[in-house]
């Protein structure tokens, strides 16, 4: 069993990497992807923990890309966290997301909710600050109930304490991946709202501008679109991964590995990763 999409406190997880280690071995996992979004902070402890343990650890990052329609993710697997290009580049996103916090917080003060960047900070973990700390805060202050209510009252698309952030296009992101010696993954497509003709061209375009698998295994997708997007990759020459979107106590109700229960990540998906970089 494996799981190619998992993320720690360097980005919006509630575990360590090296927490998220010892929680595969106990699950049996063999391999696991930390994939934290815009940043590789937690690589180097995920490599350290790893080292020690029955758990193969894979270089891992999410990316946001434009869209214009539901949301975007490209994976980046076996990068180069050192890369220098990769590391200028995401910091650029973290400086667009540092000034998307702060509207972030000036919006929800102006609409009336109580709320300091303390506050925020303190349910951060030890790299990005993003609306999922600022959920948690909100939650914690007892302005809402839950995180999702403060998403689905707030701070999602179109709410009224949303405010758009600074991000690449996917083929930046794609060649990004490259420059940092990985191979690109679009994250569940699912998630992109388009008639599946569209979406399938989307997909094909990519694939054409380097794109190299599909996330067709994902704990939040029905089976019938595990089928469909396991169909494209087959047709269109891609890789089919999978995981879980593993956020700890963000998201109580999936476990690391399985998801929601039903998710099993094909071994062969990190084979393919592995040979598909062995040809870069």
């Amino acid at each position: 069993m494996i799981d190619l999409h998992v993320h720690s406190v360097y980005s919006d997880g509630t575990n360590t990497p090296e927490e998220l280690v010892r929680m595969a071995e106990e699950r049996g996992l063999a391999a696991i992807a930390l994939t934290d979004h815009d940043t590789v902070g937690g690589i180097v402890p995920l490599l350290d923990a790893a080292a020690g343990s029955s758990v193969e650890a894979v270089t891992g990052i999410e990316l946001s890309a434009e869209c214009d329609r539901g949301t975007m993710h490209i994976l980046g697997y076996f990068i180069d966290h050192t890369c220098e290009k990769l590391l200028e580049k995401i910091n650029i996103v973290r400086e667009g997301r540092e000034e998307r916090n702060v509207e972030i917080l000036k919006k929800l003060n102006k609409l009336g909710y109580v709320l300091t960047w303390s506050d925020v900070v303190q349910e951060a973990g030890a790299d990005v600050v993003g609306r999922p700390h600022f959920a948690a805060a909100l939650v914690k202050r007892r302005h809402v109930k839950t995180r999702k209510a403060a998403f689905d009252l707030l701070l999602a698309k179109g709410r009224p304490a949303y405010v758009e952030r600074y991000r690449y296009t996917a083929c930046e992101c794609i060649d990004l991946i490259r420059q940092a010696g990985g191979i690109s993954v679009l994250a569940h497509p699912a998630t992109i709202y388009m008639p599946d003709d569209q979406l399938k061209g989307l997909v094909k375009g990519l694939a054409r501008n380097g794109l190299g698998g599909i996330e067709a295994y994902y704990a939040e997708h029905h089976p019938e679109n595990m089928a469909r997007f396991s169909e494209w990759a087959q047709e269109l020459g891609l890789i089919c991964t999978g995981g879980t979107d593993f956020h700890g106590g963000n998201t109580p109700d999936l476990r690391l590995g399985s998801g929601f229960g039903q998710l099993h990540v094909p071994d062969e998906a990190l084979e393919q990763l592995k040979a598909a970089k062995a040809r870069i």
